[in-house]
């Protein structure tokens, strides 16, 4: 049995399709999403026109349908990791593997140190997931899923197979996160200019915000002794130089980074129009406190997450890029 722990948009998804493919999944979130899964199923669709129906998910509000469960798929928010890993702790079976999907580089750690009984790997999500209402959650951009090979995987990687998706088992996930944390320093000037993804990132004073963020980045990442893996198929220090480019010159250059249907949004604006808190803290606030903790500056991203708080306390949400762009610049 695969066990979804958290599950809100990304959980339902994958949790959702491996389901549709004849996995045995249970899913352990908010009694919200109970509701409206057992009124509705779950539809699950992407943007190469896959489109998957579960009648009759198995989705559950209390921690102990975890129990049994050969495999955990995490994907609370960052800030409830030590929560969940509480919550799990009376119910998992030895030996059981627990994969944290999640924002941030440190949440397996944290279950690493809360659940000794399992076997804790970091995993990463590098798609984005829209929640529409209904029971239907849309993959709107490309990318698959990774995780830290362990000989425990071995179990359950065709289930991962026949629901569809490339479970990349990576001998070092860290320098993967890293790489996928570059591209997700944007959800929160995504939220912040309240346009489509993919309309936001064809132009080019919010992709100058966006590469102002990543050098930032870049540099703590060079402190720390991190070294990020390629995103978007290019060397990760050539992305603020792309990221700069003239429009027309990005687009050609950037078709992979644009592949994303027309309407999907960041995880961080759809936190926000729900009246949720969002994880800003482990997206540009994580590189602030990698920073911070190697003696360097990193006043971009910080001023990035302060605008995302006053954004979840009713502040703007309509910047255009040359008003982000003087805003960060003024901080930087």
């Amino acid at each position: 049995m695969i066990c979804i722990y958290g599950a809100g948009s990304i959980g339902c998804y994958v949790g959702g399709r491996l389901a549709a493919a004849g996995a045995g999944v249970v899913f352990v979130g908010r009694e919200r999403l109970a509701r409206e899964t057992a009124e509705h199923g779950l539809t699950l669709t992407d943007l190469y026109g896959a489109d998957l129906r579960v009648e009759a998910p198995r989705y559950e509000t209390d921690p102990a349908a975890a129990a049994g469960a050969d495999l955990v798929l995490v994907t609370v928010k960052s800030a409830a990791t030590a929560e969940a890993a509480e919550a799990l702790a009376p119910h998992l079976k030895p030996g059981a593997v627990v994969v944290s999907f999640q924002n941030g580089l440190r949440n397996a750690a944290v279950l690493r140190e809360r659940l000794p009984q399992a076997v804790a790997l970091p995993g990463m999500v590098a798609f984005n997931v829209v929640h529409s209402g209904e029971g239907r959650f849309h993959q709107g951009t490309v990318g698959d899923l990774g995780v830290q090979d362990h000989p425990a995987l071995d179990a359950h990687a065709a289930a991962f197979e026949r629901a569809g998706f490339t479970l990349a088992r990576e001998a070092d996930l860290t320098g993967v996160q890293a790489g996928k944390l570059l591209l997700n320093l944007n959800n929160a000037i995504n939220a912040l200019s309240g346009l489509p993804l993919k309309t936001e990132l064809s132009q080019r004073a919010y992709r100058r915000c966006l590469a102002l963020a990543q050098r930032e980045a870049l540099a703590a990442y060079r402190a720390a002794g991190i070294g990020p893996a390629k995103t978007a198929g290019l060397d990760p220090r050539l992305l603020p130089v792309l990221l700069g480019l003239p429009d027309a010159l990005f687009t050609r250059a950037a078709a992979k980074m644009l592949a994303m249907d027309p309407l999907a949004r960041s995880s961080t604006w759809e936190d926000l129009e729900a009246g949720r808190p969002t994880e800003v803290d482990y997206l540009n606030g994580e590189i602030a406190a990698l920073a911070a903790e190697h003696g360097l500056a990193a006043p971009i991203n910080g001023r990035l997450t302060a605008l995302v708080h006053a954004a979840e306390d009713g502040g703007r949400r309509d910047w255009t890029g040359p008003e982000l762009l003087a805003e960060l610049r003024r901080a930087g």
